[in-house]
Protein backbone atom coordinates (compact mmCIF):
# COMPACT_ATOMS: atom_id res chain seq x y z
CA UNK A 1 0.00 0.00 0.00
CA UNK A 2 1.33 3.54 -0.86
CA UNK A 3 1.95 5.90 1.48
CA UNK A 4 -0.27 8.56 2.03
CA UNK A 5 0.37 12.33 0.65
CA UNK A 6 1.83 14.36 3.34
CA UNK A 7 0.44 17.94 3.21
CA UNK A 8 1.25 20.88 5.08
CA UNK A 9 -1.41 23.73 5.21
CA UNK A 10 -0.08 27.18 5.42
CA UNK A 11 -2.77 29.91 5.46
CA UNK A 12 -3.34 33.13 8.14
CA UNK A 13 -6.87 32.67 8.70
CA UNK A 14 -8.10 29.70 10.82
CA UNK A 15 -11.24 29.58 9.53
CA UNK A 16 -9.47 28.86 5.77
CA UNK A 17 -7.34 25.87 7.09
CA UNK A 18 -9.92 24.62 8.72
CA UNK A 19 -12.12 24.28 6.01
CA UNK A 20 -9.30 22.90 4.17
CA UNK A 21 -8.75 20.37 6.67
CA UNK A 22 -12.74 19.04 6.58
CA UNK A 23 -12.12 19.06 2.53
CA UNK A 24 -9.31 16.54 2.81
CA UNK A 25 -10.29 14.68 5.37
CA UNK A 26 -12.45 12.16 3.81
CA UNK A 27 -9.54 12.39 1.20
CA UNK A 28 -8.08 7.99 0.98
CA UNK A 29 -4.41 8.74 0.94
CA UNK A 30 -3.98 12.08 2.25
CA UNK A 31 -2.64 13.08 5.66
CA UNK A 32 -2.27 16.64 7.35
CA UNK A 33 1.26 16.96 8.04
CA UNK A 34 0.79 20.06 9.91
CA UNK A 35 -0.56 23.60 9.97
CA UNK A 36 0.79 26.87 10.18
CA UNK A 37 -0.68 30.77 10.11
CA UNK A 38 2.47 32.62 8.71
CA UNK A 39 5.13 32.24 6.51
CA UNK A 40 7.84 32.06 9.24
CA UNK A 41 5.89 28.96 10.79
CA UNK A 42 6.34 27.23 7.24
CA UNK A 43 9.75 27.41 6.55
CA UNK A 44 10.38 26.04 10.05
CA UNK A 45 7.85 23.79 9.84
CA UNK A 46 8.64 21.86 5.70
CA UNK A 47 12.12 21.36 7.68
CA UNK A 48 10.94 19.20 10.89
CA UNK A 49 8.24 17.89 9.00
CA UNK A 50 9.60 17.11 5.30
CA UNK A 51 5.70 17.68 4.06
CA UNK A 52 4.85 16.04 0.67
CA UNK A 53 2.55 18.61 -0.95
CA UNK A 54 2.47 22.51 0.52
CA UNK A 55 -1.10 24.38 0.23
CA UNK A 56 0.31 27.88 0.85
CA UNK A 57 -1.61 31.26 1.15
CA UNK A 58 0.14 34.01 -0.88
CA UNK A 59 -0.63 37.52 1.43
CA UNK A 60 0.62 36.12 4.99
CA UNK A 61 2.49 38.09 7.91
CA UNK A 62 6.31 38.03 8.70
CA UNK A 63 6.78 36.38 5.11
CA UNK A 64 4.56 35.59 2.16
CA UNK A 65 4.09 33.14 0.29
CA UNK A 66 6.67 33.20 -2.32
CA UNK A 67 9.36 34.20 0.09
CA UNK A 68 8.29 30.75 1.80
CA UNK A 69 9.14 29.38 -1.38
CA UNK A 70 12.10 31.31 -1.94
CA UNK A 71 13.62 29.85 1.43
CA UNK A 72 12.65 26.26 1.21
CA UNK A 73 13.92 25.58 -2.44
CA UNK A 74 11.53 23.54 -4.81
CA UNK A 75 11.66 20.35 -3.93
CA UNK A 76 8.09 20.28 -2.59
CA UNK A 77 5.15 20.85 -5.41
CA UNK A 78 2.82 23.95 -3.87
CA UNK A 79 -0.59 24.49 -4.35
CA UNK A 80 -1.69 28.13 -3.86
CA UNK A 81 -4.58 28.78 -1.75
CA UNK A 82 -5.92 32.50 -1.59
CA UNK A 83 -8.60 35.26 -2.16
CA UNK A 84 -6.64 36.93 -4.41
CA UNK A 85 -6.43 36.43 -8.00
CA UNK A 86 -3.37 38.68 -9.15
CA UNK A 87 -0.74 36.36 -8.67
CA UNK A 88 -2.20 33.84 -10.61
CA UNK A 89 -0.29 33.71 -14.10
CA UNK A 90 3.30 34.72 -12.00
CA UNK A 91 2.82 31.68 -9.68
CA UNK A 92 2.37 29.20 -12.58
CA UNK A 93 5.11 30.62 -14.46
CA UNK A 94 7.34 29.44 -11.94
CA UNK A 95 6.52 26.92 -10.08
CA UNK A 96 2.95 26.39 -8.42
CA UNK A 97 0.98 22.97 -9.16
CA UNK A 98 -2.37 24.93 -8.94
CA UNK A 99 -3.93 27.83 -7.98
CA UNK A 100 -7.19 27.35 -5.96
CA UNK A 101 -9.16 31.09 -5.55
CA UNK A 102 -11.29 30.78 -2.92
CA UNK A 103 -14.37 29.94 -2.50
CA UNK A 104 -13.41 26.62 -4.49
CA UNK A 105 -15.47 23.15 -5.09
CA UNK A 106 -14.32 19.98 -3.79
CA UNK A 107 -13.80 18.84 -7.40
CA UNK A 108 -11.51 21.33 -8.06
CA UNK A 109 -9.44 20.74 -4.94
CA UNK A 110 -9.48 17.06 -6.25
CA UNK A 111 -7.86 18.05 -9.33
CA UNK A 112 -5.32 20.19 -7.88
CA UNK A 113 -4.52 16.90 -5.71
CA UNK A 114 -4.15 15.18 -8.76
CA UNK A 115 -1.67 17.52 -10.27
CA UNK A 116 0.39 17.45 -7.19
CA UNK A 117 0.84 13.35 -7.31
CA UNK A 118 1.77 14.26 -10.92
CA UNK A 119 4.44 16.81 -9.94
CA UNK A 120 5.97 14.59 -7.89
CA UNK A 121 6.89 12.11 -10.27
CA UNK A 122 8.31 14.66 -12.59
CA UNK A 123 11.63 16.72 -12.01
CA UNK A 124 11.63 20.23 -12.77
CA UNK A 125 13.86 22.71 -11.24
CA UNK A 126 12.99 26.13 -10.30
CA UNK A 127 15.50 28.96 -8.48
CA UNK A 128 14.95 30.77 -5.75
CA UNK A 129 15.63 33.51 -7.62
CA UNK A 130 12.83 33.21 -9.88
CA UNK A 131 10.33 32.75 -7.10
CA UNK A 132 11.16 36.05 -5.69
CA UNK A 133 10.90 37.70 -8.96
CA UNK A 134 7.31 35.64 -9.30
CA UNK A 135 6.76 37.12 -5.92
CA UNK A 136 7.72 40.90 -7.12
CA UNK A 137 5.81 40.73 -10.62
CA UNK A 138 7.31 42.43 -13.89
CA UNK A 139 8.50 45.83 -13.78
CA UNK A 140 9.04 45.86 -9.53
CA UNK A 141 12.16 45.62 -7.44
CA UNK A 142 12.34 44.01 -4.22
CA UNK A 143 11.51 46.09 -0.91
CA UNK A 144 13.31 43.32 0.67
CA UNK A 145 15.92 39.99 1.18
CA UNK A 146 15.10 36.81 2.70
CA UNK A 147 17.90 34.32 3.47
CA UNK A 148 17.83 31.61 6.08
CA UNK A 149 21.01 30.28 8.10
CA UNK A 150 19.81 26.90 9.47
CA UNK A 151 17.03 27.39 11.58
CA UNK A 152 17.32 30.97 11.31
CA UNK A 153 15.58 33.12 8.88
CA UNK A 154 17.17 36.97 7.70
CA UNK A 155 14.42 39.53 6.51
CA UNK A 156 16.83 42.27 5.58
CA UNK A 157 14.48 45.62 4.89
CA UNK A 158 16.74 46.99 1.21
CA UNK A 159 16.93 50.33 2.97
CA UNK A 160 19.43 48.56 5.68
CA UNK A 161 21.22 46.72 3.49
CA UNK A 162 24.71 48.24 2.88
CA UNK A 163 26.16 46.14 -0.03
CA UNK A 164 26.49 42.65 -1.77
CA UNK A 165 29.70 41.09 -1.94
CA UNK A 166 30.11 38.11 -4.31
CA UNK A 167 31.51 34.94 -2.51
CA UNK A 168 31.95 32.30 -4.84
CA UNK A 169 28.37 30.29 -4.79
CA UNK A 170 27.11 32.62 -2.60
CA UNK A 171 26.34 36.61 -2.05
CA UNK A 172 27.67 38.08 1.42
CA UNK A 173 24.98 40.87 2.14
CA UNK A 174 26.56 43.20 4.31
CA UNK A 175 23.89 45.02 6.62
CA UNK A 176 23.99 46.99 10.35
CA UNK A 177 27.36 45.49 10.83
CA UNK A 178 26.35 42.15 9.96
CA UNK A 179 27.18 39.52 7.08
CA UNK A 180 24.44 37.55 6.12
CA UNK A 181 25.46 34.75 3.37
CA UNK A 182 23.15 33.58 1.15
CA UNK A 183 23.03 31.31 -2.58
CA UNK A 184 22.68 33.57 -5.29
CA UNK A 185 24.28 34.88 -8.19
CA UNK A 186 25.66 38.72 -8.46
CA UNK A 187 23.17 39.10 -11.65
CA UNK A 188 20.08 37.89 -9.69
CA UNK A 189 20.36 40.30 -7.04
CA UNK A 190 21.46 43.39 -9.54
CA UNK A 191 18.21 42.36 -11.27
CA UNK A 192 16.23 42.29 -8.11
CA UNK A 193 17.27 45.64 -6.47
CA UNK A 194 16.58 49.16 -8.02
CA UNK A 195 19.09 50.28 -10.33
CA UNK A 196 18.60 54.03 -9.20
CA UNK A 197 19.19 52.65 -5.38
CA UNK A 198 22.13 50.15 -5.50
CA UNK A 199 24.45 50.15 -7.98
CA UNK A 200 27.33 47.41 -9.32
CA UNK A 201 30.64 49.43 -9.13
CA UNK A 202 32.49 46.19 -9.34
CA UNK A 203 32.07 42.53 -10.88
CA UNK A 204 31.99 41.67 -6.66
CA UNK A 205 30.26 44.48 -5.51
CA UNK A 206 26.70 46.17 -5.74
CA UNK A 207 26.65 49.29 -3.03
CA UNK A 208 23.38 51.03 -1.75
CA UNK A 209 24.35 54.50 -3.08
CA UNK A 210 23.14 55.95 0.32
CA UNK A 211 26.13 54.89 2.42
CA UNK A 212 28.48 56.68 -0.44
CA UNK A 213 30.65 59.07 1.88
CA UNK A 214 32.73 59.66 -1.57
CA UNK A 215 34.79 58.02 -4.86
CA UNK A 216 38.92 58.52 -4.76
CA UNK A 217 41.44 57.89 -6.88
CA UNK A 218 43.47 54.42 -5.56
CA UNK A 219 45.88 54.11 -8.36
CA UNK A 220 46.46 56.13 -11.86
CA UNK A 221 43.69 54.55 -13.60
CA UNK A 222 41.33 52.90 -10.18
CA UNK A 223 39.26 54.21 -7.66
CA UNK A 224 37.70 53.15 -4.78
CA UNK A 225 34.10 54.09 -3.03
CA UNK A 226 34.42 55.05 0.38
CA UNK A 227 31.53 54.13 2.43
CA UNK A 228 30.21 56.35 5.57
CA UNK A 229 31.50 53.98 8.31
CA UNK A 230 35.14 54.13 6.33
CA UNK A 231 34.73 51.24 4.36
CA UNK A 232 36.08 50.76 0.87
CA UNK A 233 34.85 49.08 -1.63
CA UNK A 234 36.85 48.64 -5.60
CA UNK A 235 35.36 50.44 -8.54
CA UNK A 236 36.07 49.07 -12.09
CA UNK A 237 35.91 51.18 -14.96
CA UNK A 238 32.34 50.28 -16.32
CA UNK A 239 30.94 50.56 -12.41
CA UNK A 240 32.27 54.17 -12.57
CA UNK A 241 30.27 55.05 -15.47
CA UNK A 242 27.39 53.56 -13.57
CA UNK A 243 28.11 55.37 -10.48
CA UNK A 244 28.34 58.57 -12.93
CA UNK A 245 25.18 58.23 -14.60
CA UNK A 246 23.27 57.30 -11.18
CA UNK A 247 24.92 60.52 -9.30
CA UNK A 248 24.71 62.41 -12.02
CA UNK A 249 28.21 63.39 -11.87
Amino acid sequence: MNSPLRVLLVDDEPLARGILREMLAGQEGIAIAGECADGLSAVKAVQELQPDLLLLDVRMPKLDGFEVLELIGTGIPVIFVTAFDSYAMRAFEVHAVDYLLKPFTQERLDTAIGRARQRLSADRTVTGADLAAAGRGPAAYAERIVARDGVRVHIIPLEKLDYVEAQEDYIALHTEGKTILKQQTMASIEAAVDPKRFVRIHRGFIVNIERIARVEPFTANSRVVVLHDGRQLPVSRTGYGRLEEVLGQ
